[in-house]
C-alpha cells in the first residue's frame, strides 16, 4: 500500500504497455463528480460561466477592452462598466489588477444603476465603490477609507450578503468593512463593476485564475476546474515519480527500480520511461492548454524545482522538462501552454508585492530566464506576436517603486533615516558641512549603509534582467532556425515605431514612461556586454564607449537620392504625415513628405531608413538593381540576418559609404541597430520621467527646510507660551514622519534611477550622441538628413546629468568629462546657426540649451574653450526672421551680467525678501562674465563695420518694438484694473507684459556691453552709420525715461499695482540699465569744477526712486559717475537753451528736431539726413509720397536776398 502508483503500474504483472492508457483512466477518474453535478448552478450566484466584463451593454463611456474580456482601459473622461454575473447571497470576491494608480471606483453595483460621464460606481444610490487614488470610499457620499494605492496593487473586493456588508482588501490586507446594512432581498442582486478616467486601466480575476489572495469563507465569481484539477495534480504526481525513478539493469536478479534525484534526470534514458511519459502526457498535455491549471500546477512546480537557490545553470531539470513537453505534446499545445505559463510569469511579476529582499521578483525572473535558456522555447516566444513583444516583456524588467515604505519592508532595511540639515544662503544642501555633529554623521553613515544594502538587493534584480536581455541578444543560436537577435530586434523596431507614431494619438497603447527607464539602462547593460564579448574575440576592436558611438555615418549622396524619381518614392501626402514617427523628424526638413526618408541614418553603420519608420516603406513600384539607393521592402516583422548584418557586399539595407569615411567592416550592426534604438527611447519619454522622478528628492529638501525652521522657533519660543509650542511640536512630528518616509523612498529612486551605474549609462549615451553628430557634420549637407532626437538626447542627457541626479554622484568624476563637456558645447555653438537645420523647434532648442550653458562657470569655461571659428553667436544677429533673437540676446546679457552698471544681482532687488526659488535655474546663477568672448565680440565690431551697423540697427529695433508693446499692454492692464467693477486680468497678457519688459532690459543692457566694449561704433563720426546710431540711441533712451521716471505716471501706477506676474516690472532693472548706456557713452572724466554738482544730487531725484537707497548694488565708484554725468548734462542743457531757434519751416517735417539737409530723388521732398537715413534702413519708399527713392543729395537753404 507504501509503494506509489507508478511502481505499482510498473510491476503489476497483468498491467503492461496496452493496459496502461486505461488504467490511467480509471485513476483519474477516480473521485471526478458526477456529469450532472458538474454545471449545476450555484445558489446566490446568476450569470454565465465564464464570468467577463459586459462588453455589449451596461457600460457608458469609451473604453478598450482587452480580447480576454477581462483587462479595461478607460478611453473618455469617466467610463462604466460591470461584470456579465452577478450576486444575491451568500459570499463572493475577486480581484482588481492595478494597472495605473489614477482615479478609479471599484465596487458593486445593482441592474438599476446608471452611469454616465460624470457619475460612476459608488455615485448612485445602489452602487459601492473604493477609490485608492483618493482614499474614500463612495456610496452617494464619500468617507476617508484605506490606504492609497498604487501600480501593481491587487484590490480584492469583497461582498457578504448574508450580513450585508462590503469589505476592500489591498494585497491581501484588509482595510476594514467600507459599508454595512447594504440593501439585500428579492430582486436586488450585485455585479463587479468599475469606473475609470482617462487611460486608466486594469484587469479583473473573477476565477479564471487562481485568486493571488483567497479568503476563506468567500467563493470566487468563477468556479475554479475542481475536476480538471485534481486529474492535473494526480498526473503532476505521476511526472515526478518517473523522473525520481530509474531501472538499474546491473542486478543479477534482473532489472529493479531504484529511486534517484529528478534533479539529475536526463531525456536521453530509458524507452521504458519515456514510453510511460507519453502515457501520462497524453491525459497531461490537453489540461496544459487552461491558465488556470498552468499558473497553479505547472507555474508552482516549476518555481518549486528553483526554490533551493543558486544559479538558473545549476537546475538542468527545467531544460530536459521543455525537451519533454517539444516531444510529448503536439506543437499546438505546446505553444498555448507556452504562453499561458509566460503571461502567468508576467502577471505575477507585476503584481507581487515589494518585500525587503525582493524575494517574489527574483523568483519569477529566475524561472523567466530558466525558461528562456531553452532554445526552441526561446524563439517560440519572441516570434508569437501577443505573447512576448516588447509592449509585454517590458514589464519584465521594472522595478516598481513602493509607495508604502512600511508594507515594502525599508523600515528593516534602513533603520536609521537621515536627510540634509545644514543650506548654503541660497538654500542649496551643502554636500560636507563643517558643523555636522558628530550624532549626525552618525546617522548619515547608518542611511548610506541602508541605502547600500538596498542597493546589493536591487542589483541582483537587475542582473537577472539583464540575463534575460542577454538571452534575447543571442546571435550565436542558429540551429533552430533565424539567431534570437534578430527576432528580437523585428519586434524591436515595431516597439519603437508604435510608441513613436501613437504618440499623442493612441496614448492607452504605448508603454509606460517608468517601464521604458528601467528598460533603457537594462539594454544599455546588455548591448555594451554584448559588444565587448563579441571584441574579445576580435583582438583589432575596441570597447563599446569608443566604438559603438564612432560608428555613425550618413551614405547618402545628393545625387543618388535626386537619381530615383520622387514619385516613386512618394507616399499619399495625408498618409505619410499621419504615419511620420514622432521624433524621427530630420533636420533639414527638405525630405519630410515621404515617411521613410523623413528619418536617415540614425548612427548606426551604413543606414538610411529611421529605427521606427522602416515597417512604413512601400515605394509604388520595386525599384531596379542599378540603383543607388537599394531599397528592400521588407515589414519590420520579415526581416532576416542577412537583411540586418549584410552580406556577399551588401553591407545592409543600403549600399555606400561616405568617401572620408575608411572602409572599416562593423562585425555587429544589429547592436548598432538596437543603439539607435535606446536613442529614440530616451528622446520618447525617458528624459521626462527622469525629470518626474527628481520630485521626491525635492520634498525631502523643502520638508528638510520647514523642519529646521520648526526647530529654530521651538528654541525661540518662550515658556509662557505653552500654546504655541504644542503647535510648533505637532509641526515638528508631521515634518519628521514625513521625512522619515520621504528618505526611505527616495533611497529607493536612487538606488534604481539615480544610482552611479544608471548615471554612467547616460553619461555613455551622450557620448554616443555627440560622436554621431560630430561624424554627420562631417558629411557636408547630408548633415541635413540627420535625425533630430540625436540633437535632443545630447541635449537632454547633459541636462539630466546636470540637475537629476543625486549630489553624491558628481559630474566631475564621470571620465573624460571635461573633453565631453567640451564637445557638446562646440556643437551647441557651431550648430545654433547652422543653416543646415532648419526645423524651428530644434533651433529653438539648440539656442536654449547653448543659453543655459553660458549661466554655469564650468560649462561657460568649455565654451570659452571653443575654437573661434566655430562660435558664430555674433554672427546674424541682423536677420530676426532667421533667428529666435530673444535668445541670441539672452546669451549675450548672460556674458555681460557681472560688468554692467549695477548689474551684479542674481535677483532684483526689491525681489530678495520673497521665498528663493529653485537654486538650479539658470536665471538664477551668480554672474560669471566672459571677458574672453566679450573681447572676441568687440573685436567682430570693431573689424566688420557694416556687420557692426545691422546688428545695432537690429538690436535698436527690438528695443523699439519691445519698449513700445510693453506700454501699450500696461496701458491695457491699468484701464482694467480701474474699472469699478470686479475684472480680471487675463494671466497669460500679464506674462507676456512682464516678458517684454525682461526683454528691454535684456536689449538695453546689450547696448550698454556694445557702447563700452566698442564706444567707436557710436562715437566716431568717420563711420558714415555712428551719427544715424546714436541719434536713434538717444531717442530709445529718452522714450524710456519719459515713461519710467515721471512721478505717479502710467509706469509708476502698474508697478505700484504689484500685480501676480509683474514681479520683474520695477523702476531698479530698466533706470540702471540707461543709467550705465548714458555714463558709459558721456564718459565724462573727474574734474574739479564737479564738487558741487555732487551735494545737489546727493539727495533722491525722485521721492520714490534714488540710487543711494541701493547701497549694496551701485558702488560708491558708479554714484560719483552719474553725478559727474548728471553736472554735464546740466551744464549742456543750459548752453541748448540759451542758443537762437531754428525757424519752424527749415525744420524736418518728421523729427521737427533738426534742420532740413537732404532732398530726396526723384519726389523732391526733404528732410534732415538723420530721418532719411533712418527710413532708408528698412524702406525705399518715400515718406510722403511713397515713391521709389533713387537717391539723397544735400540740401542747403538758398541764400536770401
Amino acid at each position: 500500500l507504501s509503494l506509489s502508483p507508478l511502481f505499482l503500474i510498473l510491476h503489476r504483472k497483468p498491467l503492461g504497455f496496452q493496459d496502461l492508457g486505461s488504467h490511467l483512466e480509471s485513476l483519474l477518474s477516480e473521485g471526478e463528480p458526477i456529469e450532472d453535478s458538474k454545471d449545476q448552478p450555484v445558489e446566490g450566484r446568476l450569470g454565465p460561466q465564464p464570468v467577463v466584463l459586459d462588453h455589449t451593454s451596461g457600460f457608458e463611456g469609451l473604453l478598450f477592452v482587452d480580447d480576454d474580456l477581462l483587462g479595461v482601459i478607460g478611453h473618455s473622461n469617466f467610463s462604466s462598466i460591470r461584470a456579465t454575473t452577478c450576486v444575491y447571497k451568500g459570499k463572493w470576491a475577486y480581484e482588481v489588477l492595478i494597472s495605473s494608480q489614477g482615479l478609479m471606483q471599484i465596487g458593486w453595483c445593482t441592474l438599476n444603476c446608471r452611469f454616465n460621464q460624470e457619475e460612476g460606481v459608488g455615485d448612485t444610490p445602489d452602487s459601492y465603490a473604493y477609490d485608492g487614488n483618493r482614499v474614500r470610499k463612495w456610496n452617494v457620499t464619500t468617507t476617508n477609507y484605506g490606504k492609497s494605492w498604487a501600480a501593481g496593487d491587487i484590490v480584492s473586493c469583497l461582498i457578504d450578503l448574508d450580513e450585508g456588508t462590503i469589505t476592500f482588501c489591498l494585497n491581501g490586507q484588509s482595510l476594514g468593512t467600507a459599508f454595512t446594512d447594504i440593501k439585500t432581498g428579492p430582486g436586488v442582486a450585485y455585479f463587479p463593476a468599475i469606473s475609470l478616467s482617462f487611460k486608466e486601466s486594469v484587469a479583473f480575476n473573477f476565477g479564471s485564475r487562481p485568486l493571488r489572495y483567497p479568503f476563506s469563507c468567500y467563493l470566487p465569481l468563477q468556479n475554479p476546474p475542481a475536476s480538471e484539477l485534481t486529474k492535473a495534480h494526480k498526473l503532476l504526481g505521476y511526472i515526478k515519480n518517473v523522473l525520481c525513478t530509474a531501472i538499474d539493469v546491473q542486478v543479477p536478479t534482473g532489472s529493479v527500480l531504484v529511486q534517484k534525484d529528478c534533479s539529475l534526470w536526463r531525456l536521453h534514458g530509458e524507452p521504458t520511461i519515456l514510453i510511460t511519459l507519453a502515457h501520462i502526457f497524453n491525459h497531461f498535455a490537453p489540461l496544459m492548454c487552461k491558465v488556470y491549471l498552468v499558473e497553479d500546477v505547472l507555474m508552482n512546480f516549476l518555481l518549486g524545482i528553483l526554490e533551493g537557490g543558486g544559479s538558473v545553470d545549476e537546475h538542468p531539470l527545467i531544460q530536459q522538462l521543455m525537451d519533454l513537453f517539444w516531444l510529448l505534446m503536439e506543437d499546438y499545445e505546446v505553444n498555448e501552454c507556452l504562453k499561458q505559463l509566460m503571461m502567468s510569469l508576467l502577471r505575477a511579476y507585476r503584481f507581487s508585492p515589494i518585500i525587503p529582499d525582493l524575494g517574489f521578483q527574483i523568483h519569477y525572473l529566475r524561472l523567466t530566464t530558466a525558461i528562456l535558456h531553452h532554445e526552441k522555447s526561446r524563439k517560440y516566444l519572441l516570434n508569437n506576436r501577443s505573447t512576448f513583444d516588447v509592449l509585454r516583456s517590458v514589464v519584465f524588467f521594472y522595478i516598481k517603486t513602493p509607495l508604502r515604505v512600511k508594507e515594502a519592508g525599508l523600515e528593516e532595511l534602513i533603520p536609521t533615516t537621515w536627510w540634509p540639515t545644514h543650506f548654503d544662503k541660497e538654500g542649496k544642501d551643502e554636500r560636507e558641512p563643517k558643523d555636522e555633529s558628530a550624532d549626525e554623521r552618525l546617522r548619515r553613515r547608518a542611511y548610506e549603509r541602508g541605502c547600500q544594502r538596498l542597493k546589493k538587493r536591487i542589483e541582483v534584480v537587475e542582473e537577472l534582467q539583464v540575463q534575460i536581455l542577454r538571452l534575447l541578444l543571442n546571435n550565436k543560436d542558429k540551429s533552430t532556425g533565424e539567431a534570437s537577435r534578430y527576432i528580437f530586434l523585428n519586434k524591436f523596431r515595431k516597439f519603437l515605431q508604435e510608441n513613436a507614431s501613437n504618440r499623442g494619438q493612441h496614448p492607452t497603447a504605448l508603454c509606460p514612461p517608468e517601464y521604458m527607464v528601467c528598460f533603457l539602462h537594462r539594454l544599455i547593460t546588455a548591448v555594451r556586454t554584448c559588444w565587448d564579448e563579441g571584441n574579445r574575440k576580435n583582438p583589432g576592436s575596441v570597447r563599446s564607449e569608443d566604438d559603438l558611438a564612432s560608428k555613425a555615418n550618413i551614405i547618402i549622396d545628393p545625387a543618388e537620392i535626386q537619381s530615383t524619381s520622387m514619385d516613386d518614392l512618394d507616399e499619399d501626402e495625408e498618409s505619410g504625415a499621419a504615419q511620420r514617427p514622432f521624433g524621427a523628424a530630420a533636420m533639414g526638413g527638405a525630405l519630410a513628405r515621404p515617411s521613410w526618408l523623413s528619418s536617415p541614418t540614425l548612427g548606426r553603420a551604413n543606414r538610411f531608413l529611421s529605427t521606427a519608420a522602416v515597417s512604413l516603406m512601400t515605394p509604388r513600384r520595386p525599384l531596379s538593381q542599378p540603383e543607388k539607393v537599394k531599397v528592400r521592402t521588407l515589414t519590420v516583422e520579415q526581416r532576416t540576418e542577412e537583411d540586418i548584418e549584410g552580406s556577399h557586399g551588401n553591407d545592409g539595407l543600403l549600399l555606400g559609404r561616405p568617401h572620408e569615411e575608411p572602409e572599416q567592416p562593423v562585425a555587429d550592426k544589429s547592436l548598432l541597430e538596437i543603439v539607435d534604438g535606446i536613442v529614440m527611447m530616451y528622446n520618447l519619454s525617458v528624459h521626462q520621467q527622469l525629470g518626474k522622478m527628481v520630485v521626491v528628492a525635492d520634498d525631502v529638501h523643502e520638508y528638510a527646510v520647514a523642519l529646521k525652521d520648526t526647530d529654530e522657533k521651538i528654541a525661540r519660543c518662550p515658556a509662557r507660551r505653552a500654546d504655541i509650542l504644542e503647535e510648533l511640536q505637532k509641526s515638528q512630528k508631521v515634518f519628521s514622519e514625513k521625512l522619515n518616509h520621504l528618505s526611505r523612498r527616495l533611497a529607493w529612486i536612487n538606488a534604481t534611477i539615480y544610482s552611479k551605474e544608471k548615471m554612467l549609462d547616460v553619461y555613455w549615451l551622450l557620448c554616443v550622441c555627440i560622436r554621431t553628430i560630430e561624424h554627420a557634420d562631417n558629411t557636408s549637407s547630408l548633415f541635413a538628413f540627420a535625425p533630430e532626437f540625436y540633437l535632443n538626447v545630447a541635449m537632454n542627457a547633459y541636462s539630466a546629468l546636470k540637475n537629476y541626479f543625486s549630489p553624491a554622484n558628481s559630474m566631475d568624476e564621470l571620465p573624460g568629462y571635461e573633453e565631453t563637456l567640451a564637445k557638446l558645447a562646440a556643437i551647441l555653438a557651431k550648430h545654433f546657426a547652422d543653416p543646415r537645420i532648419v526645423g524651428t523647434d530644434i533651433k529653438d532648442s539648440l539656442m536654449q540649451a547653448l543659453a543655459s550653458y553660458v549661466c554655469y562657470p564650468q560649462s561657460l569655461r568649455a565654451v570659452e574653450r571653443i575654437p573661434e571659428e566655430h562660435f558664430c553667436i555674433y554672427s546674424g544677429d541682423d536677420s530676426p526672421a532667421v533667428r529666435p533673437w530673444a535668445q541670441t540676446n539672452w546669451i549675450l546679457v548672460r556674458l555681460w551680467r557681472g560688468c554692467g552698471f549695477g548689474y551684479r544681482y542674481t535677483r532684483l532687488p526689491h525681489l530678495l525678501k520673497t521665498k528663493p526659488e529653485d537654486a538650479n535655474l539658470p536665471s538664477l546663477q551668480k554672474p560669471c562674465p566672459s571677458l574672453l568672448l566679450q573681447r572676441h565680440m568687440a573685436e567682430l565690431l570693431s573689424m566688420d563695420k557694416d556687420m557692426a551697423a545691422s546688428f545695432l540697427n537690429s538690436v535698436l529695433n527690438q528695443l523699439n518694438w519691445a519698449f513700445s508693446e510693453f506700454i501699450g499692454m500696461i496701458q491695457e492692464i491699468q484701464q482694467a484694473a480701474e474699472r469699478p467693477e470686479r475684472n480680471f486680468v487675463d494671466t497669460r497678457q500679464l506674462k507676456v507684459c512682464a516678458t517684454c519688459f525682461d526683454l528691454s532690459v535684456s536689449l538695453l543692457r546689450v547696448l550698454e556691453m556694445t557702447v563700452t566694449l566698442v564706444p567707436e561704433i557710436f562715437l566716431d563720426w568717420s563711420r558714415p552709420s555712428a551719427e544715424l546710431l546714436l541719434r536713434r540711441l538717444a531717442q530709445l533712451l529718452n522714450q524710456v525715461l519719459n515713461r519710467v521716471t515721471a512721478e505717479k505716471n502710467l509706469f509708476d501706477r502698474v508697478v505700484n499695482l504689484r500685480l501676480p506676474g509683474l514681479e520683474s516690472v520695477d523702476h531698479y532693472p530698466i533706470l540702471v540699465a540707461v543709467t550705465g548706456i548714458l555714463v558709459r557713452i558721456l564718459g565724462v572724466e573727474p574734474s574739479s569744477s564737479s564738487a558741487g554738482a555732487a551735494t545737489s544730487t546727493a539727495r533722491p531725484v525722485r521721492k520714490h526712486f534714488s540710487l543711494h537707497a541701493y547701497t549694496d548694488y551701485i558702488s560708491e565708484e558708479e554714484k560719483h559717475k552719474v553725478e559727474l554725468m548728471l553736472t554735464f548734462l546740466t551744464e549742456e542743457s543750459k548752453q541748448a537753451a540759451a542758443s537762437t531757434p531754428t525757424c519752424e519751416e527749415d525744420l524736418c517735417p518728421i523729427c521737427y528736431a533738426h534742420s532740413i539737409s537732404a532732398v530726396f530723388k526723384p519726389c523732391s521732398h526733404k528732410s534732415c539726413k538723420a530721418c532719411i537715413n533712418q527710413h532708408l534702413m528698412n524702406n525705399k519708399d518715400c515718406f510722403f509720397c511713397k515713391a521709389t527713392i533713387t537717391g539723397v543729395e544735400d540740401y542747403s537753404k538758398p541764400a536770401t536776398s
